[in-house]
């Protein structure tokens, strides 16, 4: 380790450091990596990203538009600072909601300056004609900026500096064609492989001045869900009960301890995960039902039951959407220990009946 990096991991330790007194989101951001050599994982994304950025300075020239696809928690807004950081360019950050109606984009557009790197989160909630927009701005740098109501309005150019669009979205199909056409590069971001965020707790830990074993790390990160955002959450909650109720040292049996303590089990799901499948297969016998049943079985709203819970038990193989309703799966009875009905007994026998072959 170079001089550098050690000045500026002492300089993250020490922004770490009084984490009692911040929140979270400001210790998120001390642990962002700051160029694209310390980020974690991501192979080919950081492969192909680096080719890019080297040939935009290379020519002397603004990096194309950048966007980045892909589950929340992967490091989308991290890379969007990384690119800037790597362009020696400043950083807009907003987001596709925040932009309702066109007048909002032209003003944040024409602010920019030369070579700026704007972030725009959940591009694709943006509206329409802010959207429209935005395809002038992306390939002609200009905007036209409407002045007057009825037959007497007139379009007005507008210039815009070179600058560097970053879009991240978790929903690149919600994207039109047009738009997506108009960036340079496009990126997917991969969920981690457990050793990849055993790597990226081994460098929290450090910066937050926390000793782990390399058995504590596997056990946080085999219930981190493949993402580095629920990684580092996990291991600030370890660290809390290793101070309190252990020596400081996070080991295997601290992290498995802490981890129940938060209702975080062996295969990372949570207490609304856990509430899901219970009442998928206590209430109904394991499907299939219907997303709003479930959701007030648990009493949540709809849509957090199908953002929030149900990607990680499909991906897990634990739950399976139907055009008849969720059902679970044999994994699923297996992972709290029940015994699915046989057919003909219980709600949802005839579901049962498809997915066992019973």
């Amino acid at each position: 380790m170079n001089w550098d990096e050690e000045a500026a991991e002492d300089a993250a330790a020490r922004l770490v450091g009084a984490d009692a007194d911040r929140d979270d989101s400001a210790v998120e951001a001390a642990l962002r990596p700051k160029d694209l050599d310390e980020f974690v994982g991501q192979e080919k994304v950081r492969q192909q990203l680096d080719l890019v950025l080297k040939a935009a300075r290379q020519r002397g020239a603004t990096a194309d538009h950048v966007l980045l696809s892909g589950a929340p928690g992967l490091g989308k807004t991290t890379l969007s600072m990384i690119i800037a950081a790597e362009m020696g360019a400043p950083i807009r950050i907003t987001s596709g909601p925040a932009i309702q109606h066109a007048g909002d984009l032209a003003a944040i557009l024409s602010s920019l300056q030369e070579g700026e790197v704007l972030f725009l989160d959940e591009i694709h909630r943006m509206s329409r004609p802010a959207e429209e927009m935005l395809y002038m701005a992306m390939e002609d740098f200009r905007v036209d900026v409407i002045v007057g109501k009825g037959p007497g309005a007139t379009a007005i150019p507008l210039e815009l500096p070179p600058f560097t669009l970053v879009g991240a979205t978790t929903r690149a199909g919600l994207l039109p064609p047009p738009l997506r056409d108009r960036f340079g590069f496009t990126g997917h971001m991969e969920f981690y492989a457990p050793e990849e965020l055993q790597r990226v707790i081994h460098r929290s830990a450090r910066l937050l001045d926390v000793e782990i074993e390399g058995e504590g790390a596997a056990e946080i990160a085999g219930r981190s869900r493949g993402t580095p955002r629920i990684a580092n959450r996990l291991l600030r909650r370890v660290r809390d009960y290793a101070q309190v109720r252990a020596d400081g040292v996070i080991t295997r049996e601290v992290a498995a301890a802490a981890l129940a303590v938060y209702e975080v089990d062996g295969r990372g799901l949570d207490r609304l995960d856990r509430a899901v499948l219970e009442a998928l297969l206590k209430l109904f016998g394991g499907g299939p039902v219907g997303l709003s049943t479930l959701a007030v079985a648990v009493g949540e709203e709809r849509e957090t039951v199908e953002e929030v819970a149900e990607p990680f038990l499909v991906r897990e193989g634990l739950l399976a959407r139907t055009p008849r309703g969720r059902v679970a799966t044999p994994a699923a009875w297996a992972h709290l220990g029940l015994v699915p009905p046989r057919q003909g007994g219980g709600t949802g026998s005839s579901g049962q009946q498809d997915l066992f072959g019973a």
